[in-house]
């Protein structure tokens, strides 16, 4: 069940009415069964492995409150850490391992072959086992109180907005929102109406229409030229970021219209003028994560800054799946942090202090990093090393514009309402302006985006990219 589906909305509909009758503790019950429906409806067979994260990190937390023994403590931290950590490892990076030991061992002349162990990854088990995992540190380091209640803290871990993509949520907001009569009003509904709507055609009119562009360069066996490479990555950069944040936008919207208020996810991430200042705008909740209990605790700014922040963005490579690929654009991504850090004093002495020769400059930098940014995408999107190397041998070498021509005009038509939605963001300082316009033209506008996906949306019930992570 996707959330670009008939089957999630009729699910959605039924939900609301029956939550809308229910008293404080009945709805958290009632969500919590619906949640449990929602992830069973993928595969019945990995609630086991959702309920067994969500017991064992349940008992951890009152087992630290239980006690003030240090070393029971970092035991019980440990052991939280370790079944959650090897459950996620089990099933998303066994293989990765496996065949990764093999071709070390080749190389000193040793031959190994892995067993294949068909394992079938959990929809969202990067997601919530960061989301538990957070929870015990938080409680470990005394940030927040355990949750008491079993059935709650169930919750916590699979409202089923946010379940399957995030965002990766803190206890210290969405439990306490749990814990708490929730309110519904007109507004709430209104502006979740929209963050559904957006979202929504962010994922099937803009994404899912540049999916055609994207694979036939991108896909085995393609021979694109340099031009078409540049192209196709920027369309997957635009691609990427309007399948994720849209469905950032539907999970805040269908958690509004049931009284909760999940993070916001995405900030601009292509206004950034930096690539350390774009991982403060890009997938947000595992950004913030990675800092609190990855880079903080290496370090931080305190000792070894540049290879904490290598590390940091390496094992955020490594988060998104089990490939060489994605280790190297984390690789990719933490040397040009790294990178930014040092330039940084030397391109602040460059920028101009004022007036229109700073708005271009900073024009200039943000069409910099969107292209910084981009250069690393084949190593994201490619399906092996093989084929990135082909595609950037193709970008460097091959200069020639093969169909670029032809696909100007649709991308420049499937780009242009994001764009203009992201300046009137930009603009008003406002993630959700549509919501403060007149009412006429609030009525205008949804029209207007309604009438887009109908039109123009592409495969309905195509799972969404980061389900695979």
């Amino acid at each position: 069940m996707v959330f670009n589906s008939l089957a999630f909305f009729v699910f959605l509909a039924i939900c609301l009415v029956v939550y809308r009758i229910l008293p404080h503790r009945a709805q958290n019950l009632f969500l919590l069964a619906a949640s449990y429906f929602f992830y069973g409806a993928w595969d019945w067979r990995f609630l086991g492995l959702i309920l067994l994260s969500t017991l064992v990190d349940w008992g951890v937390g009152l087992g630290l409150a239980a006690t003030r023994d240090p070393t029971r403590r970092r035991w019980l931290v440990g052991a939280s850490i370790v079944t959650s950590l090897g459950l996620l490892g089990f099933f998303k990076y066994a293989g990765f391992f496996a065949d990764s030991l093999a071709r070390l061992l080749s190389l000193f002349g040793v031959t190994l072959t892995p067993l294949d162990l068909a394992i079938v990854l959990p929809v969202g088990i990067s997601f919530y086992t960061f989301q538990t995992m957070s929870y015990v540190i938080d409680v470990y380091r005394g940030r927040i109180a355990p949750a008491r209640d079993p059935l709650d803290f169930a919750l916590f871990v699979a409202f089923f907005p946010q379940l399957v993509a995030g965002p990766i949520e803190r206890a210290e907001s969405l439990l306490t929102q749990i814990l708490a009569p929730r309110t519904q009003t007109l507004e709430k509904f209104s502006t979740g109406a929209w963050l559904i709507l957006w979202g929504l055609f962010k994922k099937v009119v803009i994404a899912d229409n540049l999916g055609g562009l994207v694979e036939a360069v991108y896909s085995e066996g393609a021979q694109p030229t340099g031009l078409e490479v540049l192209m196709a990555s920027w369309a997957f950069g635009i691609q990427v970021y309007c399948d994720f944040s849209g469905y950032s936008d539907i999970a805040r919207g269908t958690a509004r219209w049931f009284g909760f208020e999940l993070m916001v996810n995405f900030r601009l991430p292509y206004f950034a003028t930096n690539i350390g200042e774009f991982w403060t705008r890009w997938h947000i909740s595992l950004s913030s994560w990675l800092r609190d209990y990855v880079y903080v605790p290496l370090g931080g700014n305190r000792r070894h800054r540049d290879r904490n922040l290598f590390l940091t963005l390496l094992l955020g490579g490594l988060w998104h799946g089990a490939g060489l690929t994605y280790v190297l654009w984390g690789a990719y991504h933490g040397a040009h942090v790294v990178l930014h850090r040092h330039l940084r004093p030397l391109t602040q002495r460059l920028a101009p202090t004022g007036g229109a020769a700073r708005q271009v400059w900073t024009l200039l930098c943000v069409i910099v990093n969107f292209q910084i940014v981009t250069l690393g995408w084949p190593l994201f999107r490619a399906p092996s090393i093989e084929r990135s190397g082909q595609l950037f041998w193709a970008l460097f070498s091959n200069p020639a514009p093969g169909l670029v021509l032809d696909w100007c005009l649709p991308f420049a038509g499937l780009c242009a309402p994001l764009l203009l939605i992201q300046i009137a963001q930009w603009w008003s300082g406002d993630l959700e302006p549509v919501g403060r316009w007149p009412f006429p033209l609030r009525v205008l506008v949804f029209a207007a985006v309604a009438a887009g996906i109908v039109l123009f949306g592409e495969d309905f019930g195509e799972p969404f990219i980061y389900f695979q992570f």
